[in-house]
């Protein structure tokens, strides 16, 4: 996007959604950095996968924890003239084993922590939300007894679950598990069941008092056209005073600001009039 388009609005520019090779993500922080400068960055934020003290394959080694931080934390002293730079983790929710909380990476002096919903756990197992189709239906097959309406009403209460135990600033993706239904294969977003799911979970956003992000990973990546929340459910989280941002999650550095121009029209057309964004000096808002 031209940088001419960020300061036509007198928007900062910023992305706290960020993977790099400490993760699942594909290049390294210094080169995620490299592209912000180029992308005219003001703030970039890095959100490592983390299910710290435990770790899955595509999340930070429960023992490459430190060494991550240090990375960001000499990045932002080598920058600190040209953007600025945030540590944080994507930190995921799997009941009575992690629970996104800061006081949890106090260790790290983060600036700020993302809470997702990846796992959902059934009875006996657990399918990934953002998985293939194939791994989803199978794990909805073993574990839900082949109930699809059950496995996606689970992701929610958990979700939920989320919101109502854990302390983080931005949400992530809050409708991930739409991430494989762009032909409705798992559920038809216009059921009223479906509807209710939402509405529960944008007062419980609400309620946490976290901000929501606009993610555009699954445009990126092309799984989906729209990105989450859906149009409805941002909607939703527009009636309940949630405030919002525009995060890629980021894989590949080349779709650090994917989709960033549309995602403004996009919050627009849901009544929004301003942005939220974290800086070293707290939660700020702009207007748009």
């Amino acid at each position: 996007m031209s940088k001419s388009f960020y300061q036509s609005l007198g928007l900062t520019k910023t992305n706290y959604h960020t993977h790099t090779n400490f993760c699942d993500g594909k290049d390294s922080p210094r080169e995620m950095v490299l592209t912000a400068l180029e992308k005219n960055f003001n703030i970039l934020g890095f959100s490592g996968h983390s299910m710290y003290p435990f770790a899955v394959d595509w999340s930070v080694g429960a023992k490459n924890h430190g060494e991550y931080a240090d990375q960001i934390n000499q990045l932002k002293v080598e920058f600190k003239d040209r953007i600025q730079i945030l540590l944080g983790f994507e930190a995921d929710y799997f009941a009575n084993l992690c629970t996104p909380v800061v006081e949890k990476y106090k260790d790290f002096n983060i600036d700020y922590l993302i809470g997702a919903v990846h796992f959902v756990p059934g009875n006996g197992g657990f399918f990934e939300a953002d998985g293939s189709l194939d791994s989803i239906l199978d794990g909805i097959k073993k574990y839900f007894k082949g109930n699809k309406k059950l496995a996606v009403q689970t992701y929610f209460k958990y979700q939920r679950e989320m919101l109502s135990n854990g302390n983080f600033h931005i949400i992530a993706h809050p409708d991930l598990i739409s991430k494989q239904n762009k032909f409705n294969n798992l559920f038809n977003p216009k059921d009223s069941w479906y509807k209710k799911e939402l509405k529960l979970t944008a007062k419980a956003i609400a309620k946490n008092g976290c901000i929501a992000e606009i993610n555009t990973g699954a445009i990126a990546r092309g799984y989906l056209d729209t990105p989450y929340p859906s149009a409805y459910f941002l909607e939703l989280l527009k009636e309940n005073n949630v405030p919002v941002t525009i995060n890629s999650d980021c894989h590949n550095k080349d779709y650090l600001d994917f989709w960033f121009e549309e995602g403004i029209s996009y919050i627009k057309k849901a009544g929004y009039n301003e942005l939220h964004f974290i800086t070293t000096g707290g939660v700020k808002s702009q207007k748009i």
